[in-house]
């Protein structure tokens, strides 16, 4: 009996694509200044400029715009940290890792405050994320570290620790942007101070 051919998987148009962008945008805007419980899929269609029905023959849930934009972070939030290379200077592997930090904190703060948002609320919705794609990565870099430091590269410490304060330092500038902005109104200003206070802090306490 001759197979029959599998139909063709039609390409979303250019408006729909459009639209999916547009939705992912707003509710992004949404959940990163009032968590998923506090988000409603009311703010989400009137931020993103559509009817509640249209926006959910795109997404059938608030939950499902959740997850894709979460799915979407972590692999934004994992790159630079897959970047540091074993077989460069230590030193100026974990600076530079520090550097795409700072950059994406200036650059993604709503992203950021998602996974904040997230993470506080007991990661329901990444938490698989978390053990399958965060913690083998997070084991093999302290690993690295750890080689590293033993071999008299960088001060001795629990590399584990040191990520955690490089993810407190760093985020810090897109989770409290508002106090920053406050206490700190020239922004430009501010960043190019911020970004040189924490590579001298981290280079002084990584250097032997």
């Amino acid at each position: 009996m001759p197979q029959t051919a599998a139909p063709a998987v039609k390409k979303p148009s250019r408006i729909q694509l459009r639209n999916r962008r547009k939705i992912l945008d707003a509710a992004l805007d949404v959940f990163s200044q009032h968590g998923f419980r506090g988000a409603t899929l009311d703010q989400i269609a009137e931020t993103a400029g559509l009817s509640k029905p249209n926006m959910l023959y795109y997404f059938d849930s608030k939950e499902a715009i959740h997850v894709e934009l979460l799915n979407a972070l972590m692999a934004e939030w994992l790159a630079p940290l897959e970047e540091m290379h074993p077989d460069g200077a230590p030193l100026d592997e974990l600076l530079g890792y520090i550097t795409r930090k700072m950059e994406m904190s200036r650059t993604y703060p709503r992203e950021s405050r998602l996974f904040a948002n997230e993470i506080i609320q007991g990661a329901p919705r990444i938490l698989p994320d978390l053990n399958q794609r965060l913690k083998p990565l997070f084991d093999e870099k302290c690993a690295l570290i750890r080689t590293w430091m033993a071999a008299g590269k960088l001060a001795p410490m629990d590399p584990g620790q040191l990520l955690f304060s490089i993810w407190a330092i760093t985020q810090h500038y897109a989770d409290f942007d508002a106090q920053v902005q406050v206490l700190m109104p020239d922004a430009d200003a501010a960043w190019e101070s911020a970004r040189h206070h924490v590579d001298t802090l981290f280079r002084k306490l990584l250097t032997p």
